[in-house]
Parts: C-alpha cells; structure tokens; sequence
C-alpha cells in the first residue's frame, strides 16, 4: 500500500527540469497550502525547475483527540520530552526518500534535490535529509524541529553532514516553541552540520523576510550543488 493517498502537486518552470524542489505541508493542511512558493522561488536560479507538493495521508492524529486529519505521524504531545512516534516518523522519512529518489527518472539527481517543510513537514524533512542514502543540495525546516533527536546523539551521517540547512523560526511561535528551534540549531550544530538559522517576530508562520532570507539561501545552495557536481564530474 502506497503511503501517499493522492498524487502530489507538480509545477515545472521549464523544459528538462534540472533542480527538483519537495515541500511538506504542516499538520491538517496540504500540498496546496504552499504551492505558492513555486512562483516565489522560480527566480532562483536560472535552470528549470520541478516543484512537488506532496499530500500527507489522513489518518488519526492522538494529540487532537484522535480526530483523523492530514498529517505525517502521530502526535503525542508538544514537548521534547513527550513520546514521539518513531515508526510514524520513520515511514513517512522512508515515502520522501522513495519521492526523492524517483526523481532520478527525470534526470535530476538527490544532489539536486531540494527537500523542505513547515512545522510537522518540516520535521519529516529534517530527519529525511539528514538520514537519508544520499546528500540532497539543500534541506529547509520552518516553524520546526528535529524529530527522533536521540538517534543524533553520535552524530549525522558524513554522507548528510555537508548538506546546508535552513532554519527559520519565530520568536513567539506559542504551537513550536523558539526554545524547540535553538535546541535542534544546537545538536546540528554540534554535529558538524552547517545550519542558517534566522529569528523572525512572528509567531507560526512565515513572513516575507523569511522568504527573501530563503530565496537567497536557495539562490546559494543550487549555484552550490552545480559547482560541486562540476568538480566531480571532472
């Protein structure tokens, strides 16, 4: 059985795609909640790109008294402390690493595969980023953390570790505390992993200086990945 249980929203920029940009949803929402970002970072670079608005499956969600509802795990609580449904997170990381690798039948390597979320999304990027068999060009986490944080505790995967990251936050985010950001800045940090982390005064959200702050850091990391693909190619 397919996790998914819809197709995802799929937008291209041009002809043979040559960049593929996945985005996850937060909790109760969908993949149209931020398909406008197809057109806020179309400009990034000036290769086509395939933008994915993946649709996270229903299903019933015990920090919401159990009422079913798009999301990519099971909440138990909001607190780092709280139980976390480790196989939950670990199939829905398992169902994006499967979209990330189909990509490669459109000519568009994992090393050209830009991975990010909002919130509950952006925990599953996170960890699949981070996990995953192979280095993406970069991993986007908003309004998030990072789920599972014990299994880090020996560190990130050299494979993974080079992967730049993007963390942007708000300072009175009352759903994913500022608190929650700062300890999952601090692990990565820890673990050799390079982290672009942003404060906003917001709350959970997103607001238009982050957008620009991550229109520039996407302009970065895909000019990035092609100077790396270069070299190794040589």
């Amino acid at each position: 059985m397919s996790f998914f249980d819809k197709p995802a929203l799929q937008y291209v920029t041009g002809p043979h795609p040559h960049y593929a940009f996945i985005w996850l949803h937060g909790l109760g929402a969908d993949g149209h909640d931020f398909a406008s970002f197809a057109e806020a970072f179309a400009d990034s670079t000036d290769r086509a790109i395939r933008f994915i608005f993946p649709h996270a499956p229903i299903q019933a969600v015990t920090l919401n008294g159990g009422v079913r509802m798009p999301a990519w795990f099971d909440l138990y609580g909001t607190r780092p402390e709280d139980m976390q449904d480790e196989a939950g997170v670990r199939r829905a990381a398992d169902a994006i690493t499967h979209l990330i690798a189909e990509q490669k039948k459109y000519g568009i390597p994992a090393e050209r595969v830009v991975l990010g979320g909002f919130s509950q999304g952006g925990a599953v990027a996170l960890y699949t980023a981070l996990t995953g068999p192979k280095p993406l060009a970069a991993v986007i986490g908003l309004s998030t953390y990072l789920p599972l944080a014990r299994h880090f505790t020996e560190g990130v995967p050299p494979i993974n570790s080079a992967t730049p990251v993007f963390l942007g936050h708000g300072i009175d985010d009352a759903m994913i505390p500022y608190p929650f950001a700062e300890k999952t800045r601090t692990l990565l940090g820890a673990r050799g992993v390079a982290v672009e982390f942003h404060a906003y005064p917001i709350d959970h959200s997103v607001s238009d200086t982050e957008i620009n702050d991550l229109h520039a850091f996407l302009t970065r990391s895909l000019r990035h990945a092609d100077l790396g693909a270069s070299s190794v190619n040589r």
